[in-house]
């Protein structure tokens, strides 16, 4: 029946009466068995960086959280396996947008309510919001925490959190497909649920290819981080922790005061450089690494991001100057420099609570959390590919208004781009929108004033973890409604909200 809500088992299912059952496949589009499969073999993947975790403990002598650890793995195996034994005799042929994005959304759900039981189970157990809230902060990158005191927590759970945001940065599907035979032919749709922007479709036929290489690419530039941290000092399991949490633009720290803890200048310029190539496109970065850097100047996103960049922290440099909040020029370059960066990659660092600098501040860091990143970047946001489009589309409609008949296109590095393209930018921009509006309305009727509730929606929706107003960054006092609500615009978010909101439609499900 058209329309009619069902899910697939195997196509040799029958009746009693000898017709086709309920679950029949041909009676629904979706292809259940598939994501699940997806879903359990990343559960049983995922164990590869519960047992490091678990050695970290073990190190530490952290019996509690080697238990923690220990059942959490237990979990993941069981699920995992079980998911792959009820799906061994499918076969992978219903291989649609919606499979992938299915896969993707329960992926993400089921490694958010499974990832966090060493927060329940741990010596510093938790309520059952602050381990949700908490672990889905990770591994959307966003960077908010529960925790007041994150130096009292033991290692494990430290290095937890922070390999949580290492995974979610490359997105752990596009991370793990590279590494499976269980993708042939569908990874590139898994990548198309996964992967942000609009500038990867090039890249689908060699999917896998891909995802190994830019996988590379990502632990290479953790291993280069950790070294150059390493070199100024920090302890090696705070230079781990950090670079984790800074190439996947996440923003989780092992210590209470943040980055300024380490009281080096180095450090914070080192975190700057490495904030902004977690901005850039990736394929980009690997085109620089392997010797044709030209093709990172001639991407006309990267040209705007970086302007967008330079102005931003001219501007509040000049403010931090003239308003004379740090004694030097250059410490007021510094912080301008960081704060801007931080924002515009939403790793959500802090070098100085720019609550306290002023509203004027307020005016220029809140647009800069919508823009963020580029496409194919760790980073949240709308991504700066989509705001030039937008802008572009906006200039060619007042230059019709002013010469009816002149033919427009919007042009992105020197491409034309299609006019469905351009119409599914829009569409992903007015939900992103639709979605701030009634998460600030749901947020300030906890009686949390505009400016916390808007900040902090913009922060969640945009995975940035660091907002304005009464929570900024730590949410240990908000309530449990509070924080399930910022979970879910998280998720939403870090899935690029029309996969996410697309699986709540019944339309998704129907023929």
């Amino acid at each position: 029946m058209r329309g009619e809500f069902v899910f697939p088992t195997h196509s040799r299912y029958r009746h009693p009466n000898g017709k086709r059952g309920f679950f029949s496949r041909k009676r629904m589009p979706v292809d259940l068995l598939y994501a699940l499969r997806v879903v359990g073999f990343i559960l049983l993947f995922e164990n590869v960086f519960l047992v490091a975790t678990l050695l970290v403990s073990l190190g530490n002598h952290e019996w509690r959280e080697v238990l923690a650890f220990a059942v959490t793995m237990g979990v993941m195996t069981l699920l995992g396996a079980l998911l792959l034994l009820l799906t061994r005799k499918h076969k992978n042929r219903f291989q649609g947008y919606r499979e992938g994005a299915l896969a993707v959304v329960l992926t993400w759900l089921t490694l958010s309510l499974i990832g966090m039981l060493p927060f329940l189970i741990g010596e510093h157990h938790t309520s059952l919001a602050d381990a949700f809230f908490e672990t889905v902060s990770g591994f959307t990158t966003t960077g908010f925490t529960t925790f007041l005191s994150v130096e009292s927590l033991p290692r494990g759970i430290l290095f937890w959190r922070s390999i949580m945001q290492w995974q979610g940065g490359i997105g752990i599907v596009v991370f793990t497909m590279g590494l499976s035979p269980l993708f042939s032919g569908g990874g590139g749709l898994l990548y198309n649920a996964e992967v942000s922007g609009i500038t990867h479709e090039r890249f689908l036929p060699r999917i896998k290819e891909v995802a190994n290489r830019l996988g590379l690419l990502y632990l290479g530039l953790t291993v280069l981080l950790v070294v150059l941290l390493c070199i100024g000092k920090v302890p090696l399991f705070d230079a781990v922790c950090h670079a984790f949490s800074t190439i996947s633009s996440g923003g989780f720290s092992t210590r209470n005061e943040g980055i300024p803890a380490f009281h080096s200048s180095y450090i914070e310029y080192v975190l700057i450089f490495f904030m902004i190539v977690a901005s850039l496109n990736l394929s980009l970065i690997y085109q620089v690494v392997v010797g044709k850097p030209r093709s990172l100047y001639k991407d006309e996103e990267f040209r705007w991001f970086i302007a967008a960049i330079g102005i931003a922290t001219a501007i509040v440099s000049v403010l931090l100057v003239t308003n004379k909040i740090f004694p030097t020029v250059e410490e007021s370059f510094r912080q301008a420099f960081f704060q801007v960066v931080s924002i515009t990659s939403t790793t959500g660092y802090y070098t100085s609570v720019a609550n306290t600098w002023g509203a004027v501040f307020l005016s220029i860091f809140i647009p800069l959390m919508f823009v963020c990143g580029c496409a194919g970047s760790t980073s949240g946001g709308l991504k700066m590919s989509r705001f030039m489009v937008m802008i572009k589309n906006l200039r060619n409609e007042f230059k019709k208004r002013i010469h009816p008949s002149m033919v427009t296109s919007v042009r992105f590095n020197g491409v034309s781009v299609a006019s469905n393209v351009v119409m599914q930018v829009l569409a992903f921009i007015s939900l992103y929108l639709i979605i701030i509006v009634i998460g600030t309305v749901l947020v300030a009727s906890f009686g949390n004033n505009f400016t916390t509730s808007f900040s902090n929606v913009i922060s969640a929706i945009s995975n940035i973890g660091y907002g304005f107003g009464s929570f900024s960054y730590n949410f240990a006092f908000a309530g449990s409604a509070e924080k399930f609500i910022l979970a879910l615009i998280m998720l939403a978010g870090r899935l690029e909200v029309f996969t996410f909101v697309g699986i709540l439609m019944p339309s998704f499900y129907r023929r």
